[in-house]
């Protein structure tokens, strides 16, 4: 058994997250990614939105590919358990 979570997993974590958040959340959580891209662009470089949307539509995917989409996904989900606060745990009984 792993204790490693799949892109798959990931991905569905993400979905499950997204519908149980308002749309505010939702909002407030897309402004923080926002701001995290900002703070790679102005240290690292603009990051090219057309080759990120091949990669997230390739399917070929190579072990740097499934790292840079996971990363991707594990700070979708941080940034969404931030903003969603206790509302996730209200749903659960």
């Amino acid at each position: 058994m792993t204790d490693r979570l799949t892109f798959d997993q990931a991905y569905e974590l993400t979905d499950i997250l997204i519908n149980k958040v308002t749309k505010d959340q939702l909002a407030e959580c897309a402004r923080l990614l926002a701001l995290n891209l900002a703070h790679h662009q102005i240290k690292q470089g603009e990051i090219p939105v057309d080759q990120t949307l091949a990669l997230l539509r390739s399917f070929e995917r190579s072990e740097e590919h499934l790292n840079l989409l996971m990363e991707g996904m594990l700070n979708l989900i941080g940034v969404l358990v931030n903003v969603s606060g206790d509302a996730l745990n209200q749903t659960r009984h």
